[in-house]
């Protein structure tokens, strides 16, 4: 299966509505044409083109993806989504990687309106993925690529800064406070992790391995010499 990945930049803001098992979204005129199997980020969810319609596409998704975005909730309201194409090798990565796998739910604490930008505060449903957060890090807000401005000691409260351009050219400007998002930490930190946790068992692992030194001492202790 080939891997799919996204920036983050988004092309157009759509809408998303149920339509018997699928989900039909539309709003992809300004990326199309598409094709079927074709991969496009939703909300900053990744869905595959089942079936083509007019400016739109059909895709099925999973309950799991549905209980753990909020895909179902706008799919029951005609929501406004954030659309995004799957990245080529020809494309400029003007934001970060994103793999349209979310992570968890967050919500938006306050939003506030300053004199160039608006800022944004956030909160993770499941404070465990806080660990992911730092200054000046990425994170993708419903499939939008930002970088972090600042957080909590742990993380599982952090804001961002929004410039006009991505606050109108995306569906940010319509949330409001208290409004669940998809989020998608950086995958860069995800990466690391898993790398240094590796690395840390597998130097465990060859400490255990370690023939102890033989001496007199081992060899009577073991049973090989008299004492």
């Amino acid at each position: 299966m080939p891997i799919v990945m996204f920036t983050g930049l988004i092309h157009s803001i759509g809408t998303i509505n149920r339509r018997a098992d699928y989900v039909a979204v539309e709003g992809c005129e300004p990326f199309s044409p598409l094709l079927l199997g074709d991969s496009v980020a939703v909300d900053g969810v990744c869905l595959t083109v089942a079936e083509l319609f007019p400016g739109g596409f059909l895709a099925n998704v999973s309950e799991e993806t549905l209980k753990r975005t909020t895909l179902g909730i706008k799919a029951d309201s005609g929501g406004g989504v954030n659309l995004e194409p799957a990245l080529r090798f020809s494309d400029r990565l003007g934001g970060h990687l994103i793999s349209g796998h979310i992570d968890d739910l967050g919500q938006i604490v306050s939003i506030d309106r300053l004199s160039s930008s608006w800022r944004l505060e956030l909160r993770w449903r499941n404070a465990d993925f806080g660990k992911y957060i730092c200054e000046k890090g990425s994170i993708a807000i419903d499939g939008v690529s930002l970088t972090v401005g600042g957080s909590s000691e742990q993380g599982s409260r952090f804001w961002v800064a929004i410039i006009p351009h991505t606050w109108g050219s995306t569906s940010l400007r319509y949330m409001s406070v208290g409004e669940l998002v998809n989020l998608e930490a950086d995958l860069m930190a995800k990466y690391t992790e898993s790398l240094l946790k590796k690395t840390s068992a597998a130097k465990l692992s060859d400490q255990s391995n370690i023939s102890p030194k033989v001496t007199n001492e081992w060899l009577a202790n073991n049973g090989w010499l008299d004492r």
